[in-house]
């Protein structure tokens, strides 16, 4: 089996991100829980948004040929309740959450999940 991983992105998505990051340097995500932001994956410069062990989880890395990995971020809490959903990052028409680096393209990002199969399940130790 091939090793499972709790995050991913799209190619348009991966596209963004390497003129993003042309513009801003490194950058992370945070996969946001907010009620103002409409749960957006937000993306930052790597700095600019500050994560503790305890508070946080780090879903993975998303290795974009071109750039820096970019390290995936969730809220612990929230966690909890996606742990068993595999995650991908999206690209779509539409203006970006207020402080993500994507906001004045005129695209954001997003999520798409689908729940692990048994198979995965079982890799992940849950």
């Amino acid at each position: 089996m091939t090793e499972v991983t709790r995050v991913d992105v799209t190619g348009e998505a991966a596209e963004l991100l390497v003129e993003l990051t042309a513009q801003h340097g490194p950058l992370m995500f945070h996969q946001s829980g907010g009620c103002c932001d409409g749960s957006s994956p937000m993306c930052y410069p790597v700095g600019e948004f500050f994560v503790s062990e305890g508070a946080d989880t780090r879903l993975g890395v998303l290795d974009v040929a071109g750039i820096e990995p970019i390290e995936v971020w969730m809220s612990s809490a929230q966690f909890e309740y996606w742990k068993f959903t595999h995650l991908t990052i999206d690209v779509v028409p539409g203006r970006g959450a207020g402080f993500s680096v994507e906001a004045p393209t005129g695209k954001r990002f997003m999520i798409r999940s689908r729940l692990f199969t048994d198979e995965e399940t079982l890799a992940l130790g849950l």
